[in-house]
């Protein structure tokens, strides 16, 4: 890198972002080579990859994303930031080592749970965990009331949490199945897919596909989106390979040179996102697609709310309801929506109500007046 580097606005982060998470047109991939280029979907709610996925693919198939699920080429793991994702088998092998200690942290000795849990016997307890989850694929309460009696002097709540915290675990289906449902029950992934973990915890690799699917990223924001901390020197080590860029602020953007940045002037179509899309976490500064006044909006108590985007930028938060067989989708914008945003939106709306609730009997659309 040499010279002074460029600055780039906002606008043009934006652009770059939307590029790469396949939001400025669908595009024609296998299911499977974009959730890996996405590095993973969140998945704390099970049916959110799916309408992550509808927004960003040509003539997406759900009960494809369900069969792979099935036959154990996806599994739903914590990774980043300690949430579960749906990632590609290969894709949990790798990036569970790099993210390890995001796990592990809330097992120091100070923590609630390393406090709980002092002087205790790990290499036992996770011998015993490992025993129990592959004997049988168990829930929270299941493992700890199974842990419990081999440690009686121990709450089990902290005793499970450890082993979640150490072992890697996959929810097994029928969860996380297309309008499916099933228990939140795990094993670990050597069990499930009979494949082992990689040995390799250096984050580079993982950095490099970070920028890939979400540069150009300062340092902090490569932290907030993997949980991570410290990942200065990985990057440092990685500085010949990549191309520098400031924000409007000063701060320095990395990112790989040949990653696409679009004109800041190309339009960015309407979109449906569900709550929790990395497209909205990936960053620490998520100014490039939300303002720092909105956020606040799309809290609520125990989660976020799902988002659609106007021009590249959230504008406004989504809600499906089915009440029987009526299926309802409730658009609420952050402002007065013009008529060629509104008329967007609905044609989107009616898109994704048909994706989502194909057998419903009747679909409506209806718009909020902006606060």
């Amino acid at each position: 890198m040499s010279g002074q580097p460029a600055t780039l606005s906002r606008r043009a982060l934006n652009r770059a972002l939307l590029a790469r998470q396949m939001l400025l047109e669908r595009v024609d991939l296998p299911p499977e080579a974009a959730i890996e280029r996405l590095l993973g979907l969140q998945s704390q709610i099970p049916g959110n990859p799916y309408v992550a996925l509808w927004s960003r693919l040509n003539d997406f198939d759900a009960e494809a994303v369900s069969e792979l699920t099935q036959s154990r080429k996806l599994v739903r793991i914590a990774l980043m930031r300690g949430t579960l994702h749906l990632v590609t088998v290969r894709d949990a092998l790798m990036l569970r080592p790099v993210v390890q200690k995001v796990f592990e942290r809330n097992m120091t000795p100070g923590s609630v749970y390393g406090r709980a849990l002092a002087s205790i016997d790990m290499a036992a307890l996770m011998r015993t965990g490992r025993r129990l989850v592959e004997e049988k694929p168990r829930s929270n309460r299941e493992l700890a009331d199974a842990l419990a009696p081999h440690f009686p002097d121990r709450d089990g709540h902290a005793l499970s949490q450890a082993v979640r915290a150490v072992l890697p675990l996959v929810q097994v289906t029928p969860r996380g199945l297309w309008r499916r449902g099933g228990l939140a029950i795990s094993t670990t992934i050597e069990s499930w897919t009979g494949e082992t973990l990689s040995g390799d915890d250096a984050p580079d690799a993982t950095i490099l596909r970070y920028l890939a699917a979400f540069g150009p990223a300062s340092v902090t924001d490569m932290q907030a989106w993997s949980g991570l901390t410290r990942l200065a020197g990985a990057v440092a080590r990685l500085r010949p390979q990549l191309t520098e860029f400031r924000d409007e602020d000063g701060r320095v953007l990395y990112d790989l040179p040949d990653a696409p940045r679009p004109g800041e002037d190309g339009e960015a179509p309407a979109r449906f996102l569900p709550d929790y899309d990395n497209a909205l976490l990936g960053h620490d500064d998520r100014r490039r697609v939300i303002d720092d006044g909105h956020r606040l909006h799309f809290k609520k108590q125990n989660g976020l709310l799902p988002a659609f985007l106007i021009d590249g930028r959230v504008a406004g938060s989504w809600r499906l309801d089915r009440d029987k067989g009526a299926a309802t989708l409730s658009i609420s914008p952050l402002a007065t929506l013009g008529r060629k945003d509104r008329a967007a939106l609905s044609r989107g709306a009616e898109a994704l109500l048909a994706f989502h609730e194909p057998d419903a009997r009747t679909r409506d659309i209806r718009f909020a007046d902006a606060p």
